[in-house]
């Protein structure tokens, strides 16, 4: 057998084995079958690898020097699917990204500074550059905070992630489709590209309250059915062709908030609802509440179109998540230059996992 060193972190409310690309293969292929072994992949439960079972624990994050200017590191992310033979690095995960500022720093790829680091980052899977800034009091990583976010327990140090200029991540178009609203099936969507491309659902119009916890959702099979098959044919008109093997764009069901946030999400991964919500949807979802007409705008409360920076906490079903937006309008044209969020992380192991 062979060890392979990585770090087991927690990243926001997801987790999985963070690499130094140099520790695996430049090959893509020869790369994902290890990473298969590594998660234990197709198996449902990964009984025979390090993954855990759900979509948010059978995660990778691959770090790597950064050649591009301004850049400290470039981050690749890595959904190990389950079930199947699959990794699918189509999309980024904001959630990991708040361990690849730590990850960078313990690794020596980014030097310290006093009180605060920041590591600007370069996700190769969708172009996006991001800042994270890591607390390292006395030039010292430090895990250490009071700070809670939703769907994890206890408390940690602020990691601030702000993602610069991410509209049109993955289609290019803030509007892949022309328009704030399309119908189909006889249900109306939102289909917005804002680092990761999402197809938002009101979620009356398929008969649910928006408010349904994520097991009442996953074991509604037909519901399911219903939203995948408008997730396809939301991609084609997105100009993202053929999604049946893909996992983006990913579904929303938005309903009007119900404790003093702006909107209330269930977000789908896209085959389970999310127990929490990505961060990338996130973003996507606060955005889509400035866009008049838009299906998040219609149940969205509160919102000021006017400002030029807008916090927006997003609902779901582990609590809320909160999104500082700041807006550009060059006559009707939006533009999202930064979305700022406040993630946590946390290592969990250090070592090598044996293939």
């Amino acid at each position: 057998m062979k060890g392979i060193p990585c770090i087991l972190m927690r990243g926001g409310t997801s987790k999985g084995p963070f690499f130094l690309a140099s520790d695996l293969p430049d090959n893509p292929k020869e790369r994902d079958q290890i990473l298969l072994k590594i998660m234990g992949s197709p198996h449902q439960s990964q009984i025979d690898g390090i993954g855990g079972g759900s979509s948010v624990s059978s995660k990778v994050a691959i770090i790597s020097p950064s050649n591009r200017e301004g850049i400290d590191v470039d981050y690749l992310f890595c959904q190990v699917v389950i079930g199947e033979s699959r990794v699918d690095s189509s999309l980024n995960c904001g959630n990991m990204l708040s361990g690849v500022g730590p990850f960078a720093i313990t690794k020596g790829l980014v030097k310290a500074q006093e009180k605060e680091t920041i590591v600007r980052i370069y996700n190769q899977n969708t172009g996006v550059v991001v800042e994270a800034k890591v607390q390292t009091p006395n030039k010292e990583l430090s895990f250490d905070g009071e700070v809670t976010i939703d769907g994890v327990p206890g408390q940690s140090a602020p990691i601030e992630l702000s993602f610069l200029d991410s509209v049109g991540a993955k289609t290019g178009k803030l509007l892949p489709t022309g328009a704030a609203v399309n119908t189909i099936e006889n249900i109306e969507v939102s289909c917005i590209d804002v680092s990761v491309p999402v197809v938002m659902m009101l979620a009356k119009s398929l008969e649910k309250s928006g408010y349904e916890t994520k097991q009442e959702l996953d074991q509604d099979k037909k519901l399911i059915k219903k939203m995948e098959a408008i997730r396809q044919k939301a991609a084609i008109l997105m100009g993202m062709g053929d999604v049946s093997q893909s996992v983006i764009p990913k579904m929303a069901l938005l309903a009007e908030p119900r404790f003093n946030g702006n909107i209330s999400s269930r977000y789908f991964t896209p085959k389970d609802c999310h127990p929490s919500h990505a961060v990338t949807g996130a973003i996507c979802i606060a955005t889509a509440c400035l866009i008049p007409g838009s299906i998040a705008n219609k149940a969205a409360h509160n919102i000021l179109t006017q400002e030029e920076s807008h916090g927006i906490i997003v609902e779901h079903p582990a609590g809320k998540i909160d999104a500082v937006i700041h807006k550009e309008m060059t006559g009707e044209t939006i533009d999202i230059p930064k979305v700022s969020f406040i993630r946590t992380a946390r290592p969990l192991f250090s070592g090598e996992v044996m293939i």
